[in-house]
């Protein structure tokens, strides 16, 4: 009975699966089938294939999401989601096709020259699309009131002196304009009812937000991370829900490896270089970061709706927020005062704010989701 290891290498797209299959040692890898996505295709292919205890299967990260990654789990068939941009690419290959994929897949896994991602369990990916669905609203709103402030430019319409843009007492004047064409009267209209009808969506999601800071099962982690200057509600509950698990991080520095904010090297014998940080990882914590950073240009204060926010936060976590607020106060001037650009004051305040959120997470007894994948290596 032949009990070695096989390494399965899946192709995914929308409808289709291409399956090809490495076993163990140096032979080349062999292309089964293409299967349709359907969860009694997957079951009896992969019954095909051998024991469950025999296969290791891999797939890219893409558009289907992670249900193939859970049905494989509930089949007790070990499984990882494969990161595309890490995968190793052979210069001058111009020739794609899904069964190609599938064998290179199958190929490299065997080598173990893959780099997995953290799959978030069903709880964390219902949060993160939640904040992910806000953060698209936002971009809708931006648009909506750029195409409403360029037609009123267009017509020549000012609002009156010493009326701020989007105040209460702007959007009352925007509802009393009257236009003297019909068709600039609908087009206003339109403009102005689409903003609205955005500010209702993005109310509805914010309030979501808010009970899942509250009841959900990441609400004490959301409500500590909001001990710090610059992270509030909405940013503390994205941070967790793009993050899932701060556990799987076992050094400050490698969470900041995670965002992306440590500077990209080039150094060879006695040379050493620095450039731009690598942008890696998740675009989302790094946005996130880099926008509470700028509250740190700001003198060290706990007042107003921090303080309300540190209200029964134990003095453990408060200390480490204390401490973020000086430290990267002072840092910012000091790199001010050497003449850096401001962006990159900023990025570096961000990359050293990532290693207090993680130091502060690391106080806290965060429910941690235990994969197959761990249980079965354990």
């Amino acid at each position: 009975m032949n009990d070695s290891t096989k390494y399965v290498g899946l192709d995914v797209s929308k409808e289709k699966i291409a399956v090809a299959v490495a076993e163990e040692g140096r032979n080349q890898p062999q292309y089964i089938a293409m299967i349709p996505y359907r969860p009694e295709a997957i079951r009896k292919q992969m019954s095909r294939l051998g024991d469950p205890s025999q296969l290791r299967v891999c797939y890219e990260a893409g558009p289907t999401g992670y249900g193939l990654y859970r049905l494989l789990k509930a089949m007790d068939i070990y499984c990882e989601v494969i990161a595309p941009s890490l995968i190793p690419q052979k210069p001058g290959n111009r020739v794609k096709t899904d069964r190609r994929d599938a064998l290179q897949l199958a190929k490299l896994y065997r080598a173990g020259e893959l780099t997995p991602i953290y799959v978030p369990s069903e709880d964390d990916e219902a949060l993160r699309d939640l904040v992910r669905a806000r953060e698209d609203v936002k971009e809708d709103e931006l648009r909506a009131k750029h195409r409403l402030t360029k037609f009123l430019l267009r017509n020549e319409i000012k609002e009156p002196s010493g009326v701020r843009k989007w105040t209460r007492a702007y959007k009352d004047w925007l509802d009393k304009l009257s236009f003297e064409k019909s068709a600039s009267l609908v087009v206003f209209q339109e403009y102005l009812h689409t903003l609205k009808d955005i500010e209702l969506r993005l109310n509805r999601l914010e309030k979501e937000i808010e009970r899942q800071a509250k009841e959900g099962h990441h609400a004490s982690m959301i409500q500590a991370l909001q001990v710090f200057r610059g992270i509030s509600i909405i940013t503390a509950t994205s941070l967790v829900a793009e993050i899932g698990s701060f556990q799987r991080f076992q050094t400050a520095r490698q969470f900041m490896a995670y965002t992306g904010l440590i500077p990209s090297e080039h150094s060879s014998g006695e040379s050493r270089r620095q450039g731009k940080i690598t942008k890696t990882g998740n675009r989302h914590v790094r946005r996130l970061l880099i926008e509470s950073a700028w509250s740190y240009r700001y003198q060290p204060a706990v007042k107003g709706a921090l303080k309300k926010r540190q209200e029964n936060q134990p003095p453990q976590l408060l200390g480490i927020a204390w401490k973020a607020q000086t430290r990267l106060h002072t840092k910012y001037f000091r790199l001010m005062g050497r003449g850096k650009e401001a962006g990159k004051v900023v990025t570096a305040i961000a990359r050293e704010l990532a290693g207090f959120v993680w130091a502060l997470t690391q106080q806290l007894d965060e429910p941690k989701t235990v994969t197959l994948n761990e249980e079965r290596t354990a």
